[in-house]
């Protein structure tokens, strides 16, 4: 075939290319076009709503002024970004499930309003992990805070990671703020902006409420994020948010063992009880090295799961 005929077999070919992708692409004359029936699909299929405020709201007791413009347009905000950010929200209810039976009897039993559970999501979303400015654990307690309250922390042991020491310490620096404020509000603030830095805007702004006070943008929605977990975690269908009680995280049953000397080899160690040193690990994240020097003879109480919880043969 010459240069001439592969040409006009060329033309031909695009030719046809180009009227079946017309006949393709074209509606009906009956159809609506494209763009229409897009637009239609998305506003059947994916819906954004504004929100309904609660009629009433309340910290630790503490009444929360909806009827403030200021209040209500803060408290909105809150409840509709965690409310739309649902992955995040499935996941705090599945680890919520987990460690709330844990941190629930800890409040009481350390005198904190049961609400202070939902200042631990503010903090970590209920992991175990450190923010930029270094604060570590659960409770989000950074190491000169964390030492200055009895905690340990050094290359081998970091207690701000063991949840119930960490809670116990969040428990006193929460009280220690209401004696000072008067306010379990203002206290859950100042766990954010430091005593010194609420008592400061306090005098400056010649005023005593929390609701009252401008402070910088992170405190300011500080207390409205603790109220919109409170909230969306006490009426999960309201806002969406669907699971089954089997979806949900959950807490594996564990013993402790006492420890009162040196540990050469965690991985040795956990062999000894039929687990590997990532399981134990797992369980006593305030552990940081493979190893505890000890040689003080501290007691330590390591947390050991029960045998068939994990599928491991040491």
């Amino acid at each position: 075939m010459n240069i001439l005929s592969k040409i006009g077999l060329a033309t031909v070919l695009i030719g046809v290319g180009a009227l079946t992708t017309n006949a393709v692409q074209q509606p009906q004359a009956d159809e609506p076009p494209v763009n229409e029936k897009l637009e239609e699909k998305l506003v059947n299929d994916y819906n954004v709503y504004a929100l309904d405020l609660p009629s009433e709201m309340d910290f630790a007791g503490e009444r929360v002024p909806l009827e403030n413009p200021d209040i209500r347009e803060r408290m909105d905000r809150e409840l509709l970004v965690n409310t739309y950010w649902q992955s995040n929200g499935l996941l705090i209810f599945k680890r919520a499930n987990k460690y709330f039976p844990i941190i629930e009897p800890l409040l009481k039993q350390h005198g904190l309003p049961d609400d202070f559970k939902y200042l631990a999501i503010a903090e970590s979303a209920l992991e175990n992990n450190r923010s930029p400015a270094g604060a570590a654990g659960f409770w989000h307690f950074l190491k000169g805070t964390g030492r200055e309250y009895g905690l340990e922390i050094n290359d081998y042991v970091d207690e701000r990671y063991n949840l119930e020491l960490a809670t116990k310490v969040a428990a006193d620096y929460l009280k220690a703020s209401k004696e000072r404020f008067g306010s379990w509000t203002l206290a859950a603030a100042a766990y954010n902006a430091g005593n010194a830095g609420i008592s400061r805007q306090l005098e400056k702004q010649k005023v005593g409420d929390y609701y009252d006070v401008l402070l910088n943008s992170e405190t300011s929605r500080y207390v409205f994020r603790i109220l919109a977990f409170k909230e969306i975690l006490s009426n999960p269908k309201k806002y969406g948010f669907n699971f089954r009680q089997k979806d949900l995280y959950t807490q594996i049953p564990s013993y402790k063992v006492k420890v009162d000397t040196a540990v050469t080899d965690f991985a040795d160690f956990a062999r000894l009880f039929g687990i590997n040193y990532k399981i134990l690990k797992l369980h006593n994240p305030w552990l940081r090295d493979n190893y505890l020097k000890n040689a003080s003879g501290k007691e330590y109480y390591i947390e050991i799961p029960e045998k068939g919880y994990y599928d491991y043969q040491p």
